[in-house]
């Protein structure tokens, strides 16, 4: 009876989290512009987005456009600053690496409005234009700290003496880390690559405080005032579609590595 009861509860669980994503991939082949109204089988919408042919097309494909290169740009400069900084917090010792951990963990745990509240108000301290840069800072300020937690495993299980024994081979510091550390550290920073970049997608709060007032949208953000005009564009819902279908692939194909890896290490 546990047994029953707990799959049931997993299964419950599942359904809840991807019946809305599962709703809105049906009512993507209907070209009704109210989400549930079924008007018949249609690739119509599809179409219409790959085509351009959209009510407001310039924008959303401009939102788009925003969302992914702010995504991609603050997901690199994450998994740098987060791998340099998941490196540091490993080699301190006692109450400075519990402090340091417990000050990564902040900005995960501050609500999303909080930090974009602050950052906005520190943009005008600093009398800093708002647009492209600071909403790049911002993402990088809340996504850094996934990916130090992403790579601080992977640290963990190196041996201690891997670093010291590429400098008795010869080799300079910048080498052993480069060319030694790093690509023992890879999967943990791809995950963390992927988890920021999937951070910096999903965010609206930051995003929304530190734009500015150039016009400057992000998916979430156009989503936003879309609502606010009345209804969404029906041709947000193939592209919500195809966005989960790609991240979705995407995590098959990380986890499918990471397990044949982990296999021929076994073997091994």
């Amino acid at each position: 009876m546990k047994k029953f009861l707990a799959q049931t509860y997993l299964w419950i669980l599942l359904i809840l989290l991807y019946a809305p994503l599962i709703f809105i991939a049906i009512f993507s082949f209907t070209e009704a512009r109210v989400l549930g109204n079924w008007t018949g089988f249609s690739t119509q919408l599809y179409e219409n987005l790959f085509t351009g042919n959209v009510n407001g097309s310039a924008s959303l494909i401009s939102a788009v456009r925003n969302t992914f290169i702010i995504a991609i740009v603050a997901a690199l400069i994450s998994t740098v600053l987060g791998t340099l900084a998941a490196i540091g917090i490993h080699n301190l010792r006692g109450r400075k690496k519990s402090t340091m951990l417990f000050l990564n963990n902040i900005p995960m745990l501050n609500p999303d409005i909080i930090t974009g509240v602050s950052l906005f108000l520190l943009f005008v301290f600093l009398r800093i234009s708002q647009g492209y840069a600071t909403v790049v800072l911002a993402h990088v300020t809340f996504c850094t700290p996934y990916v130090v937690l992403s790579v601080l495993p992977r640290i963990t299980q190196l041996s201690p003496n891997t670093y010291e024994a590429a400098l008795d081979l010869g080799a300079t510091p910048m080498q052993a880390l480069w060319k030694v550390i790093v690509p023992q550290l890879r999967p943990g920073m791809v995950s963390g690559f992927f988890l920021a970049f999937t951070m910096s997608l999903d965010d609206f709060a930051v995003t929304f405080f530190t734009r500015g007032t150039i016009g400057l949208d992000t998916l979430s953000t156009f989503i936003y005032t879309d609502a606010r005009k009345g209804g969404l564009t029906p041709e947000l819902r193939p592209l919500m579609t195809l966005i989960f279908l790609i991240i979705l692939i995407l995590l098959v194909i990380i986890n499918v590595r990471q397990a044949k890896q982990q296999n021929s290490i076994k073997n091994k």
